[in-house]
């Protein structure tokens, strides 16, 4: 089963995913989360506090050969945990008053993971993906997110309908594009919704429409051989680091 949970529809027919690695698996439990299983090498289990332990409902001790072959990484740690995946309600009001990052089609789960630490550190509480985006629960994404998946809510909307109200109502919306104004000379507010695009292809025409300022991030004076833009994870944290300085 374990090995199953590396495939998405699978983690949704389970309604479970994984979590590997000593720090991060301790992290999640003492943060107050149960898990279903604790698959880890008996001295890792035993030199971990009841605290950490008893928040387990199962626990089986492994060997370093079979953590090699229900890990997803290449070298696999002491210990992996099955978790049940958070099932949230989504709500219009998720966006009220505060900043909120959208994602079009972000793929790589890498840049998903560092954009969710991005936002757990700039205090952004909502991502909100396009359906085509990489799956939050993608055990490259929870690890890459280095525990900050905990701090952080991830939804899956049809972007161009949520962008359509909100801009109905008067939030702004934020895309980050190669040909907007330069971010440093622009006028940022403490809310509303930072639209990030493809890795590749940028923010889609149909969600263009819906961008009420455009930003782009400075770079060289001149075109260089293979550098024509920054990549999404990257941008990501240096526009919200400029939102959060403006604040």
């Amino acid at each position: 089963m374990i090995l199953s949970l590396q495939k998405r529809k699978f983690r949704e027919e389970h309604a479970m995913f994984v979590i590997e690695g000593d720090k991060l698996v301790r992290e999640y439990i003492l943060a107050g989360n149960r898990v279903a299983l604790l698959a880890g090498k008996p001295e890792w289990i035993d030199g971990e506090p009841e605290t950490v332990t008893s928040g387990a409902d199962e626990i089986v001790t492994v060997s370093y050969d079979d953590l090699r072959r229900i890990s997803s990484l290449r070298t696999p740690h002491n210990v992996l945990a099955l978790a049940p995946m958070t099932v949230g309600r989504w709500s219009d009001d998720l966006t009220a008053g505060k900043l909120t990052l959208a994602l079009e089609c972000v793929q790589d789960p890498g840049n998903l993971g560092t954009i969710i630490r991005i936002a757990a550190w700039f205090g952004i509480g909502n991502i909100i993906c396009s359906p085509d985006s990489v799956d939050f629960y993608n055990p490259k994404v929870i690890q890459a997110t280095m525990g900050a998946f905990m701090h952080v809510s991830v939804w899956y909307r049809p972007l161009e309908e949520l962008l359509e109200k909100a801009v109905g109502e008067g939030i702004k919306v934020y895309g980050a594009t190669t040909g907007g104004s330069n971010i440093y000379d622009s006028p940022l507010g403490s809310e509303g919704i930072i639209l990030l695009g493809n890795e590749s292809k940028g923010i889609s025409h149909d969600l263009l429409r819906h961008v009420t300022e455009r930003i782009a991030i400075p770079g060289p004076e001149r075109p260089l051989a293979g550098l024509e833009s920054l990549n999404v994870s990257m941008a990501a944290a240096i526009i919200c680091s400029e939102f959060a300085r403006r604040k």
